[in-house]
């Protein structure tokens, strides 16, 4: 199981003790120094966790996909992948994007960041001023996308005619499969694979909004962005990184599935954590 589930939203307390929601950021940068630097200067924002940090663009990818921060200060220029190559990796991948601070000594990349949507721009060496005014940037943005996401979290209203049986497609076969017996669906380069008691395979849903709006929701839980899931047949949950989950699911591969920073909320009421 190569996903990681997501860090878990906390409080934290700044600015003479008003209450902040935890910014998640992973910071990328290939010198060592201009990493330190900049995790030393972000000390001064008690909401700022740094969760991880990366040396080049390829790994910087692997850790956004992962993790999904919310923020990533990273450098524009790297050798192999560069920074505006990440973001546009992290979209081929279909993979949420986190807000981005673009950093570099050199202004003339300013307009191209602003051309990959990136929130913000910092000059190096970095000014503690310009840095505050980049995290208050992401504080609105943050904010501003949490509201949007516990709303996405609400478990959705139920379908008008909810499908007991699901067709799926395995070795050149078309198969009828009682929903009840599927363990979990989960996306993957625009294909939606069904892992059920007895078999696995292929469905003909476009996407996994589609499978889960046809489907009973005091069932099916969609607990990622790329997994649903039948809470009748989660096997055990697991701590992970950072206040978040994994669920071992009840296949025959007794799967982990991450549990999203969004749902987290939802599985610590659904089972009294």
């Amino acid at each position: 199981m190569g996903n990681r589930a997501a860090t878990g939203v906390a409080g934290a307390t700044q600015n003479g003790g008003a209450s902040a929601q935890t910014i998640s950021a992973v910071l990328v940068d290939d010198e060592k120094l201009a990493l330190d630097e900049l995790s030393f200067l972000l000390k001064e924002f008690p909401d700022v966790d740094i969760i991880a940090t990366a040396s080049n663009g390829l790994e910087a990818v692997k850790l956004i996909a992962d993790l999904e921060p919310d923020l990533v200060f990273m450098d524009v220029q790297m050798p192999g992948l560069d920074g505006m190559g990440v973001i546009a990796r992290l979209r081929e991948q279909g993979i949420p994007l986190p807000y981005f601070v673009m950093a570099t000594a050199y202004d003339q990349y300013a307009v191209e960041a602003f051309r990959v949507e990136a929130l913000d721009y910092l000059l190096k060496p970095v000014d503690k001023d310009r840095l505050e005014i980049a995290v208050e940037r992401a504080r609105k943005g943050v904010a501003e996308r949490a509201k949007v996401a516990a709303a996405e979290a609400l478990p959705p209203p139920k379908p008008s005619l909810q499908r007991t049986k699901l067709l799926v497609k395995s070795s050149q076969r078309n198969f009828i499969v009682d929903a009840q017996d599927v363990v979990y669906a989960t996306i993957e380069g625009g294909l939606i694979t069904v892992v059920a008691s007895s078999l696995e395979g292929q469905s003909n849903y476009r996407t996994i909004e589609e499978l889960q709006s046809n489907l009973d929701p005091d069932m099916f839980w969609r607990v990622h962005r790329s997994y649903l899931v039948n809470i009748h047949r989660i096997k055990e949950v697991i701590p992970w990184f950072k206040s978040s989950f994994q669920l071992r699911m009840d296949d025959k591969k007794q799967t982990e599935i991450p549990v999203s920073r969004v749902q987290t909320k939802r599985l610590r009421a659904l089972l009294k954590l």
